[in-house]
């Protein structure tokens, strides 16, 4: 489940945004939303400074969270560069892929071995959460909480290296989709999210796992289908 333009830089194009005054811990999920809504893009100038003022928070906050979404592949950061959102190419979208389906064929299987109360609430509250956002079109939204339910659905199989891995490749499949834009609005994923959370509380691993791999194969033809070059590289 990663550094951003000075109001005062001449050069600097202004980002779509209004000065807002948000909770420190909110900064991550705002700043990840506009790059999903392409809000902020691949060719969007941007600084920290610019971050700082228009969030209302500090520049440590926006280092850190830019630092996160680096580790994420989602910025690209570099000394004496200004940060810029990154474009993952068709190769590393494909091995992504593929190191999600590995990983979360055996996390699923572990979460129906002892699925708890809580951990399937949590589920369903994400649902809820990815659902109300398709409904009110916050599409970056929706594609952040829909990567959120894979990895909260990973913390409930009980193996940490196994979830902190798939932290690792999550991000990535949701910058991906986003770059897609328009294929991905048809796709009820939360739908299939409640069959997932449904074969688990039922303990049915093997119906699990079906829809998992189901779910990993429609999400590999949208980003590796026919349109895979103006997708990935848009």
């Amino acid at each position: 489940m990663n550094s951003f333009a000075s109001a005062s830089h001449t050069h600097s194009t202004a980002l779509p945004f209004s000065p807002l005054r948000i909770p420190t811990e909110d900064l991550y999920p705002r700043l990840f939303d506009a790059i999903l809504e392409q809000r902020i893009n691949a060719d969007s100038r941007f600084t920290e400074d610019s971050l700082k003022a228009m969030f209302s928070v500090s520049r440590a906050d926006v280092r850190r969270v830019l630092t996160q979404l680096s580790h994420e592949q989602i910025m690209v950061l570099r000394v004496n560069h200004r940060p810029r959102v990154a474009a993952p190419d068709p190769n590393l979208i494909r091995q992504t892929l593929h190191a999600r389906r590995l990983t979360e064929n055996t996390l699923v299987r572990l979460a129906c071995q002892q699925p708890h109360a809580d951990g399937l609430k949590g589920l369903r509250s994400l649902i809820e959460h990815e659902q109300q956002a398709v409904e009110q079109g916050r599409q970056g939204a929706a594609i952040r909480l829909s990567g959120e339910f894979h990895l909260q659905l990973a913390r409930m199989a009980g193996n940490v290296p196994l979830a902190h891995f798939l932290a690792t490749l999550v991000p990535l499949t949701s910058l991906a989709i986003a770059r897609c834009g328009h294929s991905t609005r048809s796709r009820c994923v939360w739908q299939e999210h409640v069959a997932l959370v449904e074969a688990v509380e039922r303990r049915d691993a093997a119906k699990a796992g079906m829809l998992m791999n189901r779910h990993l194969d429609q999400l590999e033809q949208t980003l590796l289908g026919p349109d895979l070059k103006h997708c990935a590289v848009g």
